[in-house]
């Protein structure tokens, strides 16, 4: 499977709330199908849930690609506006504002590439650990 596949499927697995999105890999063939609460879904093949070699991709979440990555990112760039970032998302819509708040302090390319740095080594892990061979 080349990396570029596999991120757009993670892309699409994510896009809105989780378990909106279903998508599996075959470990053989690296081939995505997905199961979409918003219908066009591939045809699955029977044995999808019960054939070890279909792995789900991970949310995010599971991937610590949420919240976790946002403080690391903070602790990093921006220590002494913790506070700040912590009364953003007190709120609904926090990731609006975060990146709001981080384009006035012209961060924001610098998160872009760092969120896009983890989610490449996080997905990498995840690929090695399931046995799943990418493609560079």
């Amino acid at each position: 499977m080349k990396y570029n596949d596999l991120e757009l499927a993670f892309e699409f697995h994510n896009d809105g709330d989780p378990y909106d999105h279903v998508t599996y890999i075959s470990r053989s063939t690296g081939r995505t199908y997905i199961r979409s609460e918003m219908g066009g879904d591939d045809e699955l093949p029977e044995d999808v849930e019960e054939n070890d070699d279909y792995v789900e991709i991970p949310h995010k979440y599971d991937l610590d690609l949420g919240k976790e990555l946002v403080w690391e990112f903070v602790n990093r760039q921006i220590p002494g506006l913790k506070n700040k970032v912590q009364g953003i998302f007190s709120r609904r819509g926090a990731y609006g504002r975060y990146k709001a708040f981080l384009a006035h302090l012209d961060l924001l390319d610098a998160w872009h590439r760092f969120e896009d740095e983890r989610t490449r080594e996080a997905l990498l892990k995840w690929c090695k650990d399931e046995g799943i061979p990418i493609e560079e």
